[in-house]
């Protein structure tokens, strides 16, 4: 038995991340399964969780379980709220806490996933040192985190940050910025069947030059920028974080988000807002999931 470490998940729409960390954020090891969200559905991930879980503690003095989910969240009860249908069936009312207690014994925290990321770079990443900030994450749809004196803000009904449901010229973000409509916008543009694309596939062609793609990428862009300009204009956060696979492709995509910024925010604002991109990467959920189970555990 290795000294006591802390099982780190962090559930997504696409894979489950996983890992065992000590106190410092630091992994002794880390993975990935495909969620199966459309196959398997909330029930399907329970079991997966419940494997993982079972694995580690064969090998590792485990304290606690840190989670990270998709879908609105009540961090007290530990359980998810609501899920969306689409993204993951059967999830709305699924109690990590109570699951992981009574099966396993331990202690378990849970938080969105998109507050974990916030958590995250509040901590160890791209916003550290800052009190006030927004974190975005674009993957298969757009999620959202406030954070204000340090603290993530849950709202009333634990959906502050749920920007999937904003509403900007284009449409609901959810269904206008995220790489489910950049790669679908691209097939169409294309006549590309969507299976045969993906992220990495676009951003190859869009470094080709490819027109078509530039303009797609483009038009996402100035959709995140309204997003971008809404939030701003709100909670006027030091920073913006953005997050999510997308957003590993910084260096082409800061100057076009940019243009599109400098187009749509207030001058004075547009000044003084910091925009950066996460550099945690693929751990940022799992260290915002630990760092959230420290400070509740500690209070």
């Amino acid at each position: 038995m290795d000294k006591a470490k802390y099982i780190c998940i962090d559930i997504g729409g696409t894979s489950i991340k996983y890992g065992v960390a000590n106190d410092k954020g630091e992994f002794a090891e880390q993975g990935s399964v495909a969620t199966e969200a459309q196959k398997y559905g909330g029930p399907g991930i329970v079991n997966k969780v419940k494997e993982i879980v079972e694995t580690y503690l064969q090998n590792y003095q485990v304290k606690g379980v840190a989670m990270s989910t998709a879908g609105m969240v009540d961090p007290e009860l530990g359980e998810v709220v609501y899920a969306l249908e689409e993204a993951i069936p059967n999830y709305t009312g699924t109690k990590w806490q109570q699951l992981i207690k009574d099966q396993f014994g331990l202690t378990c925290t849970v938080e969105n996933d998109v507050n974990c990321a916030a958590l995250g770079e509040l901590w160890l990443g791209a916003a550290k040192g800052k009190t006030s900030a927004f974190c975005m994450t674009i993957g298969t749809s757009i999620g959202g985190a406030v954070v204000c004196d340090g603290k993530i803000v849950h709202g009333v009904s634990n959906s502050a940050g749920e920007i999937a449901y904003i509403l900007i010229p284009q449409g609901r973000l959810h269904d206008v910025v995220s790489t489910t409509r950049l790669v679908a916008d691209v097939a169409a543009a294309k006549h590309i069947p969507k299976e045969k694309l993906d992220g990495c596939k676009i951003f190859e062609m869009a470094h080709a030059q490819d027109k078509v793609v530039q303009e797609q990428i483009d038009k996402l862009m100035a959709n995140l920028a309204d997003g971008i300009n809404n939030i701003a204009m709100v909670l006027n956060p030091e920073i913006f974080v953005l997050g999510g696979g997308i957003m590993e492709q910084r260096d082409y995509l800061a100057p076009v988000l940019q243009k599109h910024l400098a187009s749509k925010l207030v001058p004075q604002v547009l000044a003084k807002t910091e925009i950066a991109f996460a550099n945690l990467g693929n751990q940022a959920g799992m260290v915002g999931a630990l760092y959230n189970f420290l400070q509740r555990t500690r209070e």
